[in-house]
């Protein structure tokens, strides 16, 4: 038997709609016409419900030791808090465009506050040249008609991958056209050479995993060793995404 679901809050901004639902023991945040952004175990907010998720930060475990990341897009704050809870992150910084979506993650979602962490409201593409380079760079930028233009602006993702540590990766969750390829192959292949892998997901997305330079390249033996370990604190294995992942279309 289906959930009931409930509306807990719906507020307007410039921007649009942003409404929380409740489902049984979950939490959804919404976007304009019922496009749902964020899922919310709301008794564990670091726990991954969906595998794009899951798939961001398989990318994070790319890195052997990360140190600090940039999340730019907050949504619910379930991926930043399973970032800081299983990467040994020690500065965390969110750049989120609108300030009802943190407002609503931190009273309804379960969104904590982390001595680590610095957020930021604003556009990304006006604040990105003040951030910090990180080790790890996550781009979620969506709205309620999709990735928002950032997702295929040449210059913001050449900006965002100059902003990575050396040894860095750069994380973005992608839609998927019908072949399955990400949104904007072309661009994507000229931009980054084809060096990128890809993990598409059955969302209907697919995440990118992008190293800082050429001479960098994906260590599965060291992924999946790393994944193997996490996988007793996750409480979900990250296997089946590790197969899929595939060189860039």
């Amino acid at each position: 038997m289906k959930e009931e679901e409930r509306l807990l809050i719906e507020v307007k901004d410039a921007f649009g709609i942003i409404r929380v639902i409740e489902m049984g023991a979950y939490r959804f945040l919404e976007f304009g016409d019922a496009v749902e952004q964020s899922c919310v175990f709301m008794s564990d907010p670091s726990w991954l419900e969906y595998d794009y998720t899951r798939a961001m930060l398989l990318g994070g475990l790319c890195h052997a030791a990360p140190e600090t990341a940039l999340f730019l897009g907050l949504g619910a704050g379930s991926l930043p808090q399973a970032c800081l809870r299983f990467l040994p992150l020690e500065d965390v910084e969110i750049i989120e465009l609108r300030r009802d979506v943190l407002r609503l993650s931190q009273d309804l979602l379960g969104f904590r506050d982390d001595p680590r962490l610095t957020l930021r409201i604003g556009d990304a593409t006006a604040l990105l040249a003040s951030a910090e380079s990180a080790d790890l760079i996550f781009i979620d930028l969506y709205t309620d008609n999709g990735p928002s233009a950032e997702h295929l602006a040449w210059t913001f993702l050449e900006q965002c991958r100059d902003k990575l540590n050396f040894g860095g990766w750069l994380v973005i969750n992608q839609w998927a056209t019908r072949d399955g390829q990400p949104l904007g192959a072309a661009l994507l292949r000229g931009l980054f050479l084809r060096h990128y892998w890809e993990c598409p997901v059955r969302e209907g997305n697919v995440v990118l995993l992008v190293p800082a330079d050429l001479d960098q390249a994906l260590d599965f033996a060291a992924l999946q060793s790393r994944a193997d370990a996490l996988a007793p604190l996750l409480g979900y294995s990250l296997d089946e995404l590790i197969r899929s992942l595939r060189p860039a279309s």
